[in-house]
């Protein structure tokens, strides 16, 4: 089967934070911007999951979700296939989005006041949820090697005062595209034992990566952790499905599980039927999509570096994952309010600024390149005439 993602799709108006929610949020139009912040792409879903929505809409009766014995078979038959970890249909728990398996976890491992470790920079949502919730973040900040990101363990270890309760990890990491290796996930592992830490394993890109990389889950790598150890997977990137806010909180312990499901069913656990029958569908068909997605992604990524990398000064991370790329503009010389001004202004390119994702961020732009190849080209475009000044 065929899948066209060269076809252009309006979402303008179709209740679209990416695209709707833009000129609101950086002052760049729908009609003439390009969207390259929200992390959600700008293809169909995979026929599969269409389909599934079809069939329930004809069936019109839309009641509570019940019975999710062909999610969790789905979710662990997708686990076991893809990345060589097959987890209990006991351990699943159903949340209604990634974000919201954080926070219950956060709720459930910690108490007001508690530091939690961030390895900065990393996804702004794990500091507004860390910060809602009253907890405290403890940012570790990264080291660069070879131009790519690597976790400073020692470096945490020493300033560890005893009063953190959890490590939240970014595996494959957002924004810096890292796909950590076994060594280093055991590392982290070993740091959350000696120190009395539950390590919540946020895996939701681990199925968009590059050649060359292979994501291991935290679990496989590290199975000594299941004490202390719970891993968050789902859909939703995977398969461009992010409205569907449904996931999967996989805790094998009984104990650690027990104090979780406390947590989930004080905030209410019913599952969103529509989103649990989108996952279904897209975990057991969606698999051709995603096979063909990849290189259409792999391409746009090495356009966009490109373009990127002729910038004066901007030295772009080599993405081992997800489909956005970190860019450090510190050394093009201008102030960087008048960066972000051209990319608004002339460029009009919207894009996620880096300090939103704490300590290290502060140079960065964070760009998504999940669209038609027509669209990443322009951008590309747009950002050499932005800064044609500089040489």
């Amino acid at each position: 089967m065929r899948f066209d993602f060269d076809q252009p799709i309006d979402r303008r108006g179709t209740h679209s934070m990416k695209w709707d929610m833009m000129e609101a949020a950086y002052g760049v139009s729908a009609e003439d911007g390009i969207p390259m912040w929200v992390a959600d792409m700008d293809f169909k879903a995979p026929p599969a999951v269409n389909e599934a929505l079809i069939r329930a809409a004809e069936h019109g009766v839309h009641g509570y979700f019940g019975d999710d014995r062909a999610y969790k078979s789905a979710v662990i038959e997708w686990l076991r296939r893809r990345h060589g970890w097959r987890p209990e249909a006991e351990w699943i728990s159903i949340v209604h989005g990634l974000v919201t398996g954080t926070a219950l976890c956060l709720r459930a491992f910690t108490e007001p006041g508690d530091g939690v470790v961030l390895f900065t920079p990393v996804y702004h949502a794990f500091h507004r949820i860390i910060r809602a919730n009253g907890r405290r973040a403890v940012q570790s900040p990264m080291r660069l090697r070879d131009g790519r990101y690597e976790m400073d363990l020692e470096a945490l270890e020493q300033t560890l005062d005893g009063s953190e309760r959890m490590v939240i990890l970014c595996s494959p990491h957002n924004p810096g595209g890292r796909v950590w290796r076994a060594d280093e996930l055991r590392a982290v592992a070993d740091l959350c034992a000696r120190r009395d830490m539950v390590l919540v394993s946020d895996e939701i890109h681990q199925d968009l990566v590059y050649p060359g990389a292979r994501h291991i889950p935290t679990a496989a790598a590290a199975p000594e952790a299941a004490p202390r150890l719970a891993t968050l997977v789902a859909a939703t990137k995977t398969f461009n499905i992010a409205g569907a806010l449904t996931g999967s909180v996989i805790i094998s312990d009984p104990a650690l599980r027990a104090r979780f499901r406390a947590a989930h069913e004080a905030m209410g656990a019913t599952p969103n039927r529509m989103g649990v029958l989108m996952a279904t569908a897209a975990y057991e068909g969606g698999e051709p999509w995603l096979e063909a997605l990849l290189p259409y992604l792999d391409e746009n990524r090495r356009i966009l570096e490109s373009g990127l990398a002729a910038l004066p000064g901007v030295r772009v991370m080599p993405l081992q994952s997800t489909y956005l790329a970190w860019a450090d503009f510190a050394d093009m010389p201008l102030p960087q309010d008048e960066i972000r001004r051209r990319l608004r202004e002339k460029a009009r390119i919207a894009v996620n600024y880096g300090e939103t994702f704490g300590v290290g961020g502060e140079t960065f732009l964070r760009f998504n390149f999940a669209t038609r190849r027509a669209l990443v080209k322009e951008a590309a475009a747009r950002l050499a005439e932005a800064f044609a000044d500089l040489g």
